[in-house]
């Protein structure tokens, strides 16, 4: 049995340790968009991510969010 890939992301943005990825979902209507939000860090020698935001995370986290707001709008061409 073949293994099944792992969806990935169409886009991902990252400032620091704050990361946006876009995700491209196929409809009838045509695609529609959706964004997570994670910070990443590291937890001895293994990367980890939470969706969790500290006080001092929150002006990248609304950085990320608009720049993937910007991004889903230029690849629709809306």
């Amino acid at each position: 049995m073949a293994k099944k890939e792992k969806a990935r992301p169409v886009h991902e943005i990252r400032m620091g340790r704050i990361k946006a990825a876009i995700w491209e979902n196929e409809t009838a209507n045509g695609p529609r968009h959706n964004v997570t939000v994670s910070r990443i860090y590291k937890d001895g020698e293994t990367w980890k991510d939470s969706n969790s935001f500290g006080r001092n995370d929150l002006p990248l986290v609304g950085k990320v969010v608009d720049l993937a707001h910007t991004w889903i709008f230029d690849s629709n061409g809306s």
